[in-house]
């Protein structure tokens, strides 16, 4: 199969090999539409390599395939055409380097230290970066790095930990809150890929960049971060080695100390640096490796400089760490503990704490210590929206920075925190305000009042309803049935693109995208409108229509919906059972699939993660008046169960808001 002409004149290489999921990445559609046509068109090209699991095309000839079917929506670019060669190198390492010497090439200064980071590379690797050189001629260098490295992350993320962009941003923010004269030099003594060094190089007032210094002890991601530096334009120095065990940047002294630095490291060295001389505050226990951090940033710190680490919140509080924490309380130099949601950097699931410490020196001491607890009253005012209120975070600890103090901060006299636990997490210490405490009982009673109301009337209108003498409703019908009688028709989600699925607060005019696991639409997962439609013109993914019936189909997630909120785009396992209104309700239809007695006769009860056969899903056979009045009940029940959620919520808050005032004892009207 030979290329087309237009195809012919962009490079190329004789190892571009593929997968199936990545000929769905490049051409914009889900891996089940690219098996499809593997299955239906015998002209499909075979496999180069591979096994049956995880087969390898050439993509030559995929893409020669594509584009004689009429298959892609527009011409790749070259990039993407570039890419699969990158994966063919090697592993983690070989095309980590190999991205860092595509930046090495087209970086706009010579020089530094990047050259000396970079292997030896082969023949294949020496043309492949020169036809990334050719591609970035045409797509712009940094377009072209920046592409290449963000795959490169997007392919290894569960390898690689980077410092998100907002949290980097906040980091900064702080650091230029505490620390009031000019920054010249700035140090990560663990930078991985560089996103705080990035972050940081912020012009003087002067207009002159700030020295970057950064080390890591994996050469790789070390080379990389000298990479995006250097495409950057910023000076800088990036070493490799541990920064605890043979610190290489020990003659710096730095205005500023960024660092996301490793957490519950075990061998960080505790026996062999047992004399170290940055032990001032003593030698950190075997356990806790991020006061090992904590005291390299005080000791890399020039006079009056300013330290930010990201710490496990488990640091504020380990009984083995009390004491270093007491001495550094003593000195004076920890001056904030920030609370930060979870959600806001790796591990998601924890609430990460950012300690901001001072050079050590009699004139830079501070009796007090800062903590902040930017978690502090998010629940009421944005917490469950979908993704993090980052704005609402950056004010609130700003302002706490200024002095601005609210209920989210407070500075305690370190003298009352000498105690035997030392005990450093801020939301122990915060307490709430009497404005906070009365605005909440308000708002919780208000919403705990509409609730209720809610769920009077809908109980109302369902409390008088009995079961029937006799047998019910005689004959059934399945699933299976209706869709051949043309009541129903049956559409199955389909894989979305990783790429094209947004996340944070959905816009009005996006598309929720809905999986088995997430399942609301208020979880923060959408598609731009337009890429929904054309995924459905295209038949390359499942959009729902209004009043589609939706149903799970694993059986330990069962569930069935009825989509009033249309357009939704449906993932695998999930099933669009679109009625024709004149002949099926959906919304009877959705109470009779729901039903436990049919989910277990249609489930396979293999193993928890067996399936449920939608089309073995039983309906009574009734007309179509009595399925409208049965369907009234089964939406009455929905609305039911959803107000009894609503006001176990309010209750909750209630409660927590009530318990906060008896344990203040500050509770008056009884």
């Amino acid at each position: 199969m030979t290329l087309p002409e237009d195809l012919m004149s962009q490079p190329q290489g004789p190892h571009a090999s593929v997968s199936l999921a990545e000929i769905a990445r490049m051409v914009g559609v889900g891996r089940a539409a690219v098996s499809n046509w593997r299955r239906r068109h015998e002209s499909f090209p075979a496999p180069l390599d591979g096994n049956d699991v995880s087969p390898q095309f050439s993509w030559a000839e995929v893409e020669a395939w594509l584009q004689a079917e009429g298959k892609l929506r527009g011409p790749v670019s070259a990039l993407d055409r570039l890419w699969p060669e990158f994966e063919a190198v090697g592993g983690r390492d070989s095309m980590g380097y190999l991205v860092a010497a595509v930046g090495e090439r087209l970086s706009p200064q010579s020089g530094g230290d990047l050259p000396g980071l970079l292997p030896v590379i082969d023949t294949h690797q020496a043309d492949l970066l020169d036809r990334a050189v050719q591609v970035a001629d045409r797509e712009g260098a940094v377009a072209t790095f920046d592409f290449l490295y963000q795959r490169w992350l997007q392919t290894h993320v569960r390898q690689v930990t980077v410092t998100p962009e907002p949290m980097a941003a906040l980091l900064i923010d702080i650091a230029a809150t505490a620390h009031g004269h000019r920054v010249r030099t700035v140090l990560d003594p663990a930078c991985g890929t560089g996103s705080l060094l990035l972050a940081s190089a912020r012009p003087g007032p002067g207009g002159e960049d700030p020295q970057l210094f950064g080390q890591d002890h994996d050469p790789v991601l070390a080379a990389l971060a000298a990479a995006r530096l250097a495409m950057a334009g910023l000076p800088a120095s990036v070493t490799v080695a541990d920064s605890l065990r043979a610190d290489a940047q020990a003659g710096v002294r730095a205005d500023l100390v960024l660092c996301n630095p490793p957490s519950n490291e075990r061998d960080w060295g505790h026996a062999e640096l047992a004399t170290d001389t940055r032990w001032t505050y003593g030698l950190p226990p075997r356990t806790e490796s991020e006061l090992a951090w904590v005291q390299h940033a005080l000791a890399a710190l020039a006079p009056g400089g300013t330290a930010v680490l990201v710490l496990p919140p488990a640091v504020a509080a380990r009984r083995a760490g009390r004491r270093m924490r007491a001495k550094l309380l003593q000195a004076g130099v920890l001056r904030a503990v920030i609370a930060l949601p979870p959600g806001a950097a790796p591990p998601h699931g924890v609430g990460l704490h950012v300690w901001m410490l001072a050079a050590p020196g009699p004139e830079n001491v501070s009796s007090d210590l800062l903590l902040v607890d930017a978690a502090h009253g998010l629940d009421a005012a944005g917490m469950g929206k979908p993704g993090l209120d980052w704005a609402r975070v950056q004010d609130c600890v700003l302002a706490a920075l200024r002095g601005e103090h609210s209920a989210g901060s407070v500075s305690v006299p370190v003298i009352d925190l000498l105690d035997d636990e030392v005990d450093l997490t801020p939301a122990r210490h915060i307490p709430r305000s009497d404005a906070a405490s009365g605005l909440d009982l308000r708002h919780g009673w208000t919403r705990f009042d509409r609730h209720l109301r809610e769920l009077r009337d809908v109980a109302g209108g369902l409390s008088g309803l009995t079961p029937s003498d006799g047998a019910g409703a005689g004959t059934r019908t399945t699933v299976a049935e209706l869709e051949r009688a043309g009541a129903l028709k049956i559409l199955a989600g389909q894989s979305v693109p990783e790429h094209l699925v947004l996340r944070g607060e959905r816009p009005e005019n996006a598309v929720p995208a809905l999986t088995s696991v997430v399942l609301s639409k208020e979880a923060g997962h959408w598609l731009p409108r337009a890429e929904a439609a054309r995924g459905e013109v295209d038949g390359t993914m499942t959009v729902t229509a209004s009043q589609d019936v939706i149903v799970v189909g694993l059986a330990r997630d069962f569930r069935v919906s009825v989509d009033d909120e249309a357009p939704s785009v449906l993932g695998p396992q999930l099933y669009a059972l679109r009625v024709d209104p004149g002949l099926l309700d959906p919304w009877f239809l959705a109470g009779c699939l729901g039903a436990p007695a049919n989910v277990r006769q249609a489930g396979t009860h293999a193993s928890t993660s067996s399936r449920v056969d939608v089309r073995r899903l039983q309906v009574p056979r009734l007309p179509l008046r009595e399925q409208r009045k049965y369907g009234e009940i089964h939406r009455r029940v929905v609305s039911l169960e959803r107000e009894a959620r609503e006001l176990s919520g309010a209750a909750g808050t209630l409660s927590r808001s009530l318990g906060d005032l008896i344990a203040e004892g500050r509770l008056t009207g009884m």
